[in-house]
């Protein structure tokens, strides 16, 4: 229900009290008590300023609804943020513009190894199918009748059909919807042709190693095929229920994966494009106008990568405070420890006067210079929703004002850095990344002439 249907609801009902008649109470069917009367003469009689302040209160009652209750779901597509306008051009024009124009130089291998987020759980229930496309891949996630999810190539192997589009869950197994052939979950091998008495061997679809945790439906993608050697940990508070689901946003952002988690390294970029008052916006040729200069951000970050046996996870910590008009307001402090899990995976824990919460960070791949990045929001018990909701929207904003750097730049494989601290962290963490490629791993080989979406 949005507030156009509140203040529809609200006029249906100015409308129904006008056109009640004398005559119509009398019928026998409506002669319950004095209820109903009571009610007619109320409306009837009323100003027209209790209708206003019945409309308002139904829409002031939606909006609390929403900001109190419900939690956050913030979406922004390729084109939505992160591109300046043009008045010559749609948005649809520029963004094509700039990806033909951009330079993109020599580039890292453009699908890391390692578990990628495919879907939140919710979105798939037990016997249902999603089509998905990560990592240049065409995916069939599914729920068996158990609950289980389970990972395949989408295509059928018999005549091609995308098992995802119009398949039916049979126990473990996803049904083609072509010819009825039966593919099982865990493996990919074929159990049921209706219309053959002995299956071939060879009759199977590659399945994905896969995971369910904290929320999300996970793949391991290794372009050497090895077995995972690591998993992403459990968030006991969140498997246990002690945090609560607050909201989400989703991105799509057009760079390289690596330039994402770069940022944890980089922390000169925090005093450039962070420190301006989330109330600047996203425009990073706005956002320091005078206007906005009685509040600001401010920041202090290290990065270290982990030892083995975690050498697939770093560190970034950080401090966050807030100031309007040169005080410091306390509420808004943030003491942060971003675990970054492998090439993709980032769980922001976070406490705050409120309590404390974490962020799921989830960035996979789409195509070679396309990434979606979807972050949750689980906050403790003493979060009131608006504010769990606010730091959302904070967190959001700030990812916004990265994109915008992230949709126009270069990735330089040489950077011209300088001999300081600040840009060796930025060595070290490519470095450390660079654990993620394999031979094998695939490489962006042209630039299309037309990069149409």
């Amino acid at each position: 229900m949005n507030i156009l249907s509140a203040v529809l609801f609200v006029l249906f009902i100015v409308l129904v009290s006008a056109s009640v008649t004398d005559k119509l109470l009398e019928i026998p069917l409506l002669e319950v008590g004095e209820t109903w009367n009571y009610m007619y003469s109320l409306l009837a009689n009323s100003s027209p300023y209790f209708y206003i302040f019945l409309g308002i209160f139904g829409i002031v009652g939606f909006l609390g609804k929403r900001l109190l209750f419900e939690p956050l779901d913030r979406v922004r597509l390729l084109g939505d943020v992160g591109y300046q306008a043009d008045g010559k051009w749609d948005m649809k024009e520029i963004v094509n513009s700039v990806r033909k124009r951009r330079l993109v130089g020599e580039i890292p291998p453009v699908y890391p190894n390692g578990w990628f987020g495919l879907t939140e759980s919710f979105r798939i229930k037990k016997g249902e199918s999603k089509n998905i496309s990560v990592l240049g891949l065409n995916l069939a996630v599914f729920r068996d009748e158990k609950g289980e999810a389970h990972v395949l190539d989408a295509y059928c192997p018999h005549l091609g059909a995308n098992l995802s589009v119009g398949g039916k869950v049979v126990g473990d197994c996803l049904e083609c919807p072509f010819h009825g052939w039966r593919f099982r979950g865990h493996d990919g091998k074929c159990t049921y042709i209706p219309y053959a008495e002995t299956i071939p061997d060879i009759a199977k679809v590659k399945s994905w190693p896969s995971m369910e945790i904290n929320g999300w439906i996970y793949m391991w993608h290794h372009a050497e095929g090895l077995d995972p050697n690591w998993t992403p940990p459990e968030v006991p508070e969140i498997t246990n229920g002690s945090y609560t689901y607050r909201g989400r946003t989703e991105h799509i952002i057009n760079c390289h994966i690596e330039e994402v988690p770069e940022n944890g390294a980089d922390v000169v970029h925090l005093r450039h494009v962070h420190e301006p008052s989330i109330a600047a916006g996203t425009d990073l040729d706005k956002m320091w106008n005078i206007l906005w200069s009685f509040s600001h951000h401010t920041w202090s970050a290290s990065w270290e990568p982990h030892a083995a046996p975690e050498e697939h996870v770093s560190t970034l910590t950080l401090s966050h405070s807030m100031k309007f008009f040169g005080k410091r307001l306390a509420p808004l402090d943030l003491k942060v420890s971003a675990r970054q899990i492998g090439p993709g995976i980032v769980y922001l824990d976070f406490v705050s006067l409120f309590g404390k919460g974490v962020f799921i960070h989830n960035l996979t791949p789409i195509e070679p210079m396309v990434q979606r990045l979807v972050h949750n929001i689980y906050v403790s018990w003493t979060y009131p929703t608006f504010v769990a909701k606010f730091f959302m929207l904070g967190e959001a904003i700030q990812v916004e004002r990265d994109i915008m750097i992230w949709n126009n730049k270069k990735y330089i494989d040489k950077p011209m850095f300088v001999k300081s601290k600040e840009d060796s962290v930025i060595a070290r963490h490519r470095r450390w990344y660079s654990q993620f490629y394999s031979e094998n791993s695939p490489r962006l080989k042209f630039q299309k002439e037309a990069l149409d979406w």
